[in-house]
């Protein structure tokens, strides 16, 4: 459950960002896409033409940005889900704003066949509870060995590449593919 500090802090951005978001509206040439809804169904997320390499570059171009909880702002700092949202609505890709919010998903794929640009999905900090609360993109896969990219809240304290170790394969739930192969 969130501190009375972090709900006062998501009550700021939240204030602080309409504005910002109005100028924002108005500058894209391309009508904002609506956000996806989830159903126990499953869904997909329409990427367009835009393709794995360049979301990964532009996710790997604020590597440092720092966290915060319930933002999806740069300025300000990212969560690890507004990090996912504000990366995917660069290219104008709808994804769900919330990491449980992908927990029904279609388009899950084996870890052994993972892809850089697919969504990797993580419980939260307790792993005995298993129920997406973390979430990142699968940035490389070198000799089998996945690396993804996130805001964490922990000792990395930001955006940053962390291999799936040990911490991270407890914690596992579910690859979801995004882009279509």
């Amino acid at each position: 459950m969130p501190t009375t500090q972090q709900l006062e802090d998501s009550t700021e951005i939240i204030e602080a960002k309409a504005p910002v978001a109005a100028s924002i509206e108005k500058e894209q040439s391309t009508p904002a896409i609506a956000p996806i809804t989830n159903n126990t169904t499953g869904n997909t997320i329409n990427t367009g033409n835009t393709k794995p390499a360049q979301l990964l570059a532009f996710a790997n171009s604020l590597v440092g940005v720092r966290y915060k909880y319930a933002s999806s702002d740069p300025v300000n700092g990212f969560d690890c889900s507004g990090f996912i949202t504000y990366v995917f609505n660069h290219f104008n890709i709808a994804v769900p704003r919330s990491s449980i919010d992908f927990t029904h998903y279609k388009t899950e794929v084996e870890l052994k066949d993972a892809k850089p640009g697919d969504l990797i999905l993580f419980t939260g900090t307790d792993s005995t509870i298993r129920e997406v609360g973390h979430m990142g993109i699968i940035n490389a896969i070198n000799n089998d060995e996945v690396a993804f990219i996130h805001s964490s809240s922990g000792k990395a304290n930001g955006v940053t590449v962390t291999p799936l170790n040990i911490h991270y394969l407890k914690r596992f739930v579910k690859v979801i593919r995004v882009f279509k192969l």
